[in-house]
């Protein structure tokens, strides 16, 4: 690593614990500041936090090598995540920040479930607390390698210095100052991140000459580059669309929703939360496709490297913040990698941790608890979810990045549904829930391992589609939900709408 390299990011992390240890004094004197920051968090902090949550290094690794490798044609997915994320905040938030605090003040998605139904069976909590220790665990294991990886390929680094070095950084914050630190660490990572996504497409076009001469260069390469349909099918399109259904139940997201200061802020939220997505992912494929006419042009030997390895195209942005800037500026870059990995990572360590902390410690174990205990719960369950996901990340299997690479339809089209017609739907069960909850998930996973035709199919469509299916038919059949838990239902849209 050049010395210069070392400099910044060694400040991007020391800024990332400081807000850690500000967060410690700030905002950490019971478990329900810790879990979901006292819901005090305002409209900018909740739309780059859950940006930055969602977001991972693939928005900066893999989404540009997928433009340079396909060009347009690999838009899809950006296309359909940000068509969910904005139905996220027009269907889910409000309704979710004010029934979770109409239903006994649940800070915790599986306890939300519970207190939703009034469910005396404790069936609902207990099963989506399992998916969410089980997948989350797995996913931060993925997060924690993706940083090994970043200063092993970025760095010349051991690998294992790097997963040691994130790891580190990342549970030092989220230990300290819980879910504070986390969306404020959240807020500057999104902020460096679009920074220099938005920085690097245009300062490419500046070096290659004009906006026209670098298409006609990527139009001269292969014109199927500035297609958004070639290349590409119709269950390919839809599938990659799908990714978008994901949002409705991805309980690192969700939580921010829960978090917020006030319902009024979710429309603000809202507004710079699209924002901040338009320009990152269209900032992120701007990287991979002027990635192409750059090369063209200056790098031929490079283009040819690139060419031939999907792995070295997703490199793309790592060699254009070296080539066009100082050492100083390029580590500043570099570093938004990092930031977009270690803010999953620690989105889903305290996601992780709020589950063991209120579904299973609180609910079985202790439910006398005082705050401090709680709090104290809440912290060493952030150290042992670090510790297991460290240990899966020191030998990293294909078995678990596999598995990882479909959690994200796990959980929407485990919870999706359910969070849904929870929100909008009088008439759903507890039993439709917990059995629709079951379909979506068994669903996604039995898609992914049985062997069949249809694998061109995104898994959670099939899993998406059963699960609301099963929650509606379910539901109908049973016994209608009581009058307190209707007059709740009834309540929460009053308020939302006044």
């Amino acid at each position: 690593m050049n010395t210069y390299e070392l400099i910044s990011i060694g400040l991007y992390m020391l800024l990332m614990v400081l807000i850690g240890f500000y967060s410690w004094r700030k905002s950490t004197s019971n478990s329900e500041e810790f879990l979901i920051g006292g819901r005090k968090m305002g409209a900018a902090v909740t739309a780059l936090s859950a940006g930055a949550a969602d977001m991972s290094g693939w928005l900066l690794m893999g989404l540009p090598g997928a433009m340079y490798a396909a060009g347009l044609s690999s838009s899809w997915i950006a296309i359909g995540l940000t068509i969910g994320a904005f139905l996220n905040y027009v269907l889910v938030a409000p309704r979710l920040r004010v029934y979770t605090e109409v239903a006994k003040n649940s800070i915790t998605l599986p306890v939300f479930f519970e207190n939703r139904f009034h469910d005396k069976t404790q069936l609902l909590k207990i099963v989506s607390s399992i998916f969410i220790l089980v997948f989350f665990t797995l996913y931060t294991s993925a997060g924690m390698v993706s940083g090994g990886r970043l200063f092993e390929s970025a760095f010349n680094m051991d690998y294992y210095t790097g997963l040691y070095v994130t790891t580190f950084v990342v549970v030092l914050y989220t230990f300290l100052g819980g879910f504070l630190a986390v969306s404020l660490t959240d807020f500057v990572q999104g902020t460096i991140m679009v920074t220099a996504l938005v920085i690097l497409p245009i300062v490419m076009v500046f070096q290659i000459g004009s906006l026209g001469e670098t298409m006609e260069i990527i139009e001269n390469k292969n014109p199927t580059y500035l297609n958004l349909f070639t290349g590409t099918t119709t269950i390919s399109i839809i599938s990659l669309l799908a990714w978008g259904l994901g949002y409705f139940g991805q309980p690192h997201i969700l939580v921010r929703f829960m978090a917020i200061d006030s319902v009024k802020d979710i429309s603000k939220a809202r507004n710079i939360g699209i924002s901040w997505m338009i320009f990152t992912v269209g900032g992120a494929m701007l990287v991979g496709l002027f990635g192409i006419a750059y090369l063209a042009k200056f790098d031929a030997e490079t283009m040819t490297k690139f060419d031939g390895s999907k792995a070295l195209a997703e490199t793309i942005f790592i060699y254009v913040s070296r080539v066009l800037f100082h050492p100083l500026i390029g580590g500043f870059l570099l570093s938004a990698i990092l930031a977009a990995v270690m803010s999953t990572i620690s989105s889903q360590l305290l996601v992780t941790s709020s589950s063991m902390t209120e579904d299973i410690y609180r609910a079985f174990f202790n439910r006398q608890a005082s705050a401090k205990t709680m709090l104290m719960v809440s912290r060493l369950s952030v150290l042992i979810v670090a510790v297991i996901a460290l240990l899966l990340s020191l030998t990293p299997k294909d078995s678990i990045l596999n598995l990882v690479g479909n959690a994200w339809a796990g959980f929407g089209a485990a919870f999706g549904p359910l969070i849904l017609l929870s929100l909008l739907w009088k008439r759903t069960t507890a039993m439709g829930g917990l059995l629709g909850m079951i379909v979506g998930g068994a669903t996604v996973l039995l898609w992914v391992y049985l062997p069949h035709d249809h694998k061109d199919v995104y898994e959670m469509i099939p899993g998406f589609i059963l699960g609301f299916l099963t929650i509606v038919v379910v539901s109908l059949l049973s016994k209608p939900v009581s009058k307190e838990v209707q007059d709740e239902f009834d309540e929460v849209t009053k308020i939302v709408k006044s």
